[in-house]
């Protein structure tokens, strides 16, 4: 049996949309990533690098208020699903440090 999508159809344009918002950076590193569809000569892995995310804070892929969801590059990402349950492996997430993120910063962007 498949395993369910707990995304919505429209998805892509939500995440879109929150990495507009955040004007293509990393909310945690502040990395400045590529725009979907930009095309570069960069390697896969260093395009990989330059992916931004859309992370739910509360790691409810169903909840998908503004407020729950936030732009984080790739490493970001991996790294925040180390404080917790997640489908990321540990060989994954031992590549990334665990940091603090500062979450009042990222909510004055949404105002």
């Amino acid at each position: 049996m498949a395993k369910p999508n707990r995304y919505p159809d429209n998805w892509r344009e939500i995440a879109n949309s929150v990495k507009e918002s955040a004007l293509w950076h990393c909310a945690k590193c502040n990395q400045q990533c590529l725009r979907s569809g930009t095309s570069s000569d960069l390697t896969k892995s260093e395009r990989l690098k330059l992916t931004l995310t859309v992370h739910h804070r509360n790691r409810i892929p169903e909840d998908n208020r503004l407020e729950n969801l936030i732009a984080l590059c790739r490493a970001c990402h991996l790294s925040y699903h180390n404080r917790g349950q997640s489908n990321i492996s540990p060989g994954q997430l031992s590549l990334f440090p665990d940091d603090a993120m500062n979450w009042e910063t990222y909510e004055l962007l949404l105002d």
